[in-house]
């Protein structure tokens, strides 16, 4: 239930999605994962319902809603079984182009990407020297006449495959010359099509979610100047205005995870009898799920602040790193109790548990780890010393 937003179009939002998702059945997505594969059809399905375009502006051809809306969607797909982690980069990386990017940018690519025309399904900034540490970021980008050149390497970048286009930071001045070291880093979108090949080398990673992401390799990639979004050396405070967004985004993804497990877990405790009598009549079962559905619903309620803080755009850091750092801890927990519930059984590939016990692991660590989080409270709300 939210506090903040009106819950009768927040239902018919969920009602929605949920007879959308009810076309792909958890045999789907568990084919999908064992096939190491892309949802081509779910992904479409969500395009031409309109669930991607939710927060493109309505004279883009989208429909103009909020991140409380958009934190539903996700939230309901996750909660039907399903795998949000392959529609959400095109919700928080369009965030980058929607508030800096030209008119002319906006007009080119805003409309095709709420028909789904194109993709922007990826973001390039993670290294594999500087992890999280954004600002020590190597790759850079050379303006030469009308192009820049590209030279560098990035890694975890998702739905290359997938995708048409991509937001790569890129350093434009080098670190040892700017004054602040978040200065000197530039925004690009970047037209994946022409790159692959040209001047971009794509390496797919194999890892334990069967995630679609790549470590990348760039070479002399020249990229028209025009694909520069935003003023040059503002890059790194053009990401920053996205990361509120996703953290809040992601949150939503754990609470949708973590119900399917409460009700995976509740509904497979009433069904299965061990002695003579259901499972969940023992307190040792019900009391550890009935503590995952507590801790969700608090994980909620901290979700719903901060998409009360970014829709009325307040800055959400402090509520939204909270969210994530609280749903994702409860998503983990709901996972551990629904595979202890079903014990031998949660290890089926035909129970579905362990698929999404994999798939909500993730969030632990990405898109920021917990123990950033941990860092970030302590310094910008607490007033600790900085611990790095």
């Amino acid at each position: 239930m939210s506090l903040f937003h009106d819950q009768e179009a927040l239902d018919s939002i969920r009602e929605g999605v949920r007879g959308l998702c009810a076309n792909f059945s958890d045999a789907y997505w568990r084919d999908i994962d064992q096939q190491h594969a892309f949802p081509v059809d779910f992904v479409s399905a969500m395009t031409q319902a309109g669930w991607l375009a939710a927060m493109i502006p309505e004279e883009f051809g989208g429909s103009g809603l909020g991140l409380a809306e958009a934190s539903v969607i996700l939230e309901e797909v996750n909660r039907c079984g399903g795998n949000s982690g392959t529609i959400h980069g095109q919700m928080y990386n369009m965030f980058t182009l929607l508030k800096h990017g030209s008119a002319e940018q906006k007009q080119k690519f805003l409309p095709k990407l709420a028909s789904g025309e194109l993709r922007l399904q990826s973001m390039g900034v993670t290294e594999p020297t500087t992890g999280t540490d954004t600002t020590k970021i190597k790759t850079m980008a050379v303006k030469k006449g009308d192009k820049y050149v590209i030279n560098g390497q990035k890694v975890w970048i998702s739905r290359i495959q997938n995708s048409d286009l991509m937001i790569l930071l890129a350093r434009t001045t080098p670190l040892a010359e700017v004054k602040k070291k978040t200065e000197g880093m530039s925004i690009f979108l970047v037209d994946l099509h022409e790159a692959i090949g040209n001047g971009m080398t794509v390496q797919p990673i194999e890892n334990m979610v069967h995630h679609v992401t790549n470590e990348l390799f760039f070479d002399n990639l020249e990229i028209p100047a025009d694909s520069l979004i935003g003023e040059e050396g503002q890059g790194f405070r053009y990401i920053l205005s996205g990361l509120n967004a996703e953290r809040t985004l992601i949150a939503a993804e754990c609470i949708g995870d973590g119900r399917w497990f409460i009700d995976k877990a509740s509904r497979y405790a009433r069904e299965r009898e061990v002695f003579g009598r259901p499972i969940g009549q023992n307190q040792g079962v019900q009391f550890p799920i009935a503590e995952a559905h507590i801790e969700v619903e608090a994980a909620d309620l901290m979700r719903w602040r901060a998409c009360a803080e970014y829709d009325a755009g307040r800055n959400a850091g402090a509520e939204a790193n909270m969210a994530k750092y609280l749903a994702a801890k409860a998503s983990w927990e709901a996972a551990n109790v629904c595979l202890q519930t079903h014990g031998g059984f949660g290890f089926a590939c035909e129970y579905d548990v362990e698929r999404k016990f994999r798939e909500t692991r993730l969030y632990q660590v990405a898109p920021i780890s917990t123990n950033l989080i941990l860092s970030y409270v302590s310094e910008h709300l607490l007033g600790l010393p900085r611990s790095f």
